[in-house]
């Protein structure tokens, strides 16, 4: 373990600007992070660090990061390696697993899928308990989001006050599920932070999964984890979300997407609070609260006989629902500030503002992404800003207000919303997936995922 006692973490990648954005992301959360483009690079800090954790691309240029892995494995047993990939060869993650990787991502992932994986490493596991021997407050990650949560919570209007009102409430009550509904990009997950760091559960982790990101598969053996040899690539014992979760809290995002054939087991082990990892008939005792989020109407998944009404009533003990950012634009300026002091300082451009012509012009704007495609327009206004105060020629807003406008007489349902202000957004983005997803404030495997699901098909030649 690193003299520093923080988890020491190299990332090698091809690609300068994803090692960098990591390198950033690690040192922030409280870990030695190290960042290499090359093999030669990478060799020479593993030679001069203590690395716990490496962060490998099996694809990188002249070389088999396969090769590398096996290297690293024989010279340092019990560094864990984390592979990466933009591919989804599951060939390969066969073959990484056998050769001793600890777990997978495909690219592109959230900040929260590298740091979930990392809080299931035996290093993550033996730091946490040296530090909680110790009588540290929290463990590396959690104490690092805990300080920013404060700040993080921006809002003047009576609607949103009242949201963080029922989060302390709910805090309050550790051991009581919560149900948080809203559009997408509404800070589901930020209420869920609150909730968790303001309530007993607070040094124990914060376990964050997208329901719908896991394929049939691994469904499994990411929930209820795995005993060594249970199947093919199984070639050690792994945690899963619920065991990670013990004295914790187990966000589960997009909860309305979770495949049917897991809710009875998900329903299971949250009524009794045991679970047996696949390949093993031990029962493992753990302590966990559920947060969930949708941004769907489920009690029409329900109807629909594509949710189990059991376990929404288990789900539902609490029910907290964020208003979108365009059913209260009070909300807007102070917003609109806070990430502009944010992005400023993050890229020394300190004392930036924006012009009361710019305030205006923004405020109109409905913002079908909320607050997430607002923090997306002012980060790039900063970065692209010429000099210390943001105009109207900043923001490049293409559709105005009475454009996605729905009048009071419209009765149509959420799906048909959503579908609405996607196809706006392409047509705005003369079809450019990027953009769009930009313009949303989501990313852009999201944007595909709902194409996909409401099969909606644009000219690929515009693309």
């Amino acid at each position: 373990m690193s003299k520093h006692n923080k988890i020491e973490i190299l990332i090698l990648d091809d690609e300068k600007q994803f090692t960098e954005e990591l390198y950033e992301f690690f040192q922030n959360s409280g870990f030695e992070a190290y960042e290499a483009n090359t093999e030669s690079e990478a060799r020479k800090i593993l030679q001069s660090n203590e690395i716990d954790l490496f962060i490998l691309d099996v694809r990188l240029p002249g070389v088999n990061g396969l090769d590398i892995l096996k290297d690293v494995k024989i010279s340092n047993p019990t560094m864990e390696v984390i592979i990466v990939s933009a591919h989804g060869d599951m060939d390969t993650v066969i073959k990484a697993m056998r050769l001793g990787a600890f777990d997978y991502l495909r690219k592109p992932f959230r900040h929260i899928d590298i740091q979930i994986t990392i809080e299931r490493t035996k290093k993550f596991l033996l730091m946490q308990h040296k530090l909680r021997n110790m009588e540290e407050r929290n463990s590396l990650i959690s104490k690092t989001l805990e300080e920013k949560i404060e700040r993080q919570f921006i809002g003047v209007s009576p609607q949103i006050l009242k949201v963080y009102n029922l989060a302390l409430v709910a805090a309050n009550y550790p051991d009581s599920n919560v149900l948080i509904t809203g559009e997408s990009g509404t800070g589901k997950e930020n209420i869920a932070r609150i909730i968790h760091y303001s309530s007993t559960r607070k040094d124990h982790v914060f376990c964050a999964v997208n329901s719908s990101a896991i394929t049939d598969s691994l469904l499994e053996s990411e929930f209820f984890g795995h005993k060594k040899g249970s199947f093919t690539g199984a070639i050690n014992d792994k945690m899963g979300f619920f065991e990670v979760s013990d004295k914790g809290t187990l966000f589960l995002d997009e909860i309305a997407d979770m495949p049917f054939n897991l809710q009875a087991k998900i329903l299971r082990a949250t009524e009794e609070k045991t679970i047996t990892r696949v390949g093993d008939t031990n029962q493992i005792r753990t302590d966990f609260r559920i947060i969930s989020a949708t941004n769907f109407d489920i009690d029409k998944r329900v109807e629909n006989k594509n949710f189990r009404l059991d376990l929404l009533h288990r789900l539902n003990t609490l029910h907290i629902h964020i208003p979108a950012l365009r059913e209260r634009p009070e909300d807007i300026k102070p917003l609109m500030i806070h990430f502009i002091e944010l992005y400023a300082n993050k890229f020394n451009k300190v004392g930036m503002h924006i012009s009361a012509d710019a305030l205006k012009l923004v405020s109109k704007y409905e913002f079908p992404g909320n607050v997430r495609e607002l923090r997306n327009m002012v980060e790039r206004a900063v970065i692209l800003a010429k000099g210390g105060s943001l105009g109207i020629s900043d923001f490049p807003i293409k559709q105005q207000k009475s454009d996605l406008s729905i009048t009071n007489e419209a009765i149509v349902s959420l799906k048909i919303n959503e579908i609405k202000l996607i196809r706006k957004a392409l047509e705005n983005c003369n079809n450019n997936q990027q953009a769009c997803a930009d313009m949303l404030g989501i990313t852009r495997d999201a944007l595909i995922r709902k194409m996909k699901k409401y099969e909606i098909v644009v000219n690929k030649i515009m693309q």
